[in-house]
């Protein structure tokens, strides 16, 4: 018997030895650990988790009219949601920067604009079918263009990252300092906010607009319920985020499951166990002796 035939003889690697719709979901499944998750973990270092859901929301536009001039194009509507992506958080910055609102509110308010404007585009021309799939993506109908553009994406916030950690982490717990500190920090806000919008849309062909943010916060937040220091936060957070995307895509298999719901509900449930059992959780952390000093 040759080590394939043993392998696809045990229940949590024969879906991806005999489909290979399965390996390409857990190759995709991956990219997105790899390059969004990280981006997630700056997020909620920024205070920016919902900012994320914004962003996500907002690309849909953007990728309507993509879907509108070419049909379910895999570069017309990654250029449609970049475009739209990048609009609404360069306007939402400079509204923040220069007026009364918040950086919340502002984007809150293109978010809104956004998603309305992108639900009434596909309603209008489209169907309910290609609304779904917009909506909620297709992680288990990613082909090999799909995969190369979710590597790239991964690979290019992979690199950022490595040659901009000290600046990126500044940006993200203290960007008032680093404006003062550095001529840099428009360019670590902006350049990161891109890298936002990039890892979303890679989010966006596998997950959906709805659901792409769920695999950057979830598990870069069960993460933080385990680790304080940022390197080992970012690989916690990758290998949370991996983890569950397997046992969602073995879920949607064995249980005849949406695999995008099914890896995000399963991420759900890892933060819940984190904080649950995680050492910074609210539950062991309240059980932990206290230490108190005698004179």
């Amino acid at each position: 018997m040759s080590l394939i035939d043993t392998l696809a003889g045990l229940p949590l690697i024969s879906p991806f030895v005999e489909f290979g719709f399965m390996r390409r979901a857990l190759a995709g499944c991956l990219a997105l650990s790899l390059g969004a998750t990280p981006i997630g973990v700056f997020l909620m270092l920024r205070r920016m988790s919902l900012a994320g859901d914004a962003i996500s929301h907002a690309i849909l536009p953007g990728a309507a009219v993509g879907y509108l001039i070419a049909g379910l194009s895999l570069s017309a509507m990654t250029l449609g949601g970049l475009v739209a992506g990048i609009a609404v958080a360069v306007l939402a910055g400079g509204v923040a920067r220069n007026s009364v609102i918040k950086e919340d509110t502002s984007l809150a308010t293109f978010y809104l604009i956004s998603l309305s404007a992108g639900v009434l585009i596909i309603s209008m021309r489209g169907s309910n079918v290609d609304l779904l799939h917009v909506l909620f993506g297709s992680v288990l109908a990613l082909d090999d263009a799909a995969l190369f553009l979710l590597a790239s994406f991964a690979s290019m916030s992979i690199v950022a990252i490595a040659v901009g950690l000290r600046l990126i982490v500044l940006e993200c717990s203290d960007p008032e300092h680093l404006a003062r500190i550095s001529r840099l920090s428009p360019l670590a806000h902006y350049g990161f906010m891109v890298l936002v919008v990039l890892n979303l849309i890679g989010g966006f062909h596998a997950l959906g607009t709805l659901m792409a943010v769920g695999i950057m916060i979830l598990p870069s937040a069960a993460a933080r319920f385990w680790v304080c220091n940022i390197v080992p936060l970012l690989l916690t957070a990758v290998v949370i985020a991996f983890g569950g995307a397997l046992i969602g895509l073995l879920l949607s298999y064995y249980v005849n499951l949406p695999a995008g719901p099914a890896i995000v509900l399963t991420l759900g449930g890892l933060y819940v166990l984190s904080m649950a059992l995680g050492p910074l959780g609210p539950l062991v952390n309240r059980l932990r002796p206290r230490w108190h000093f005698e004179r």
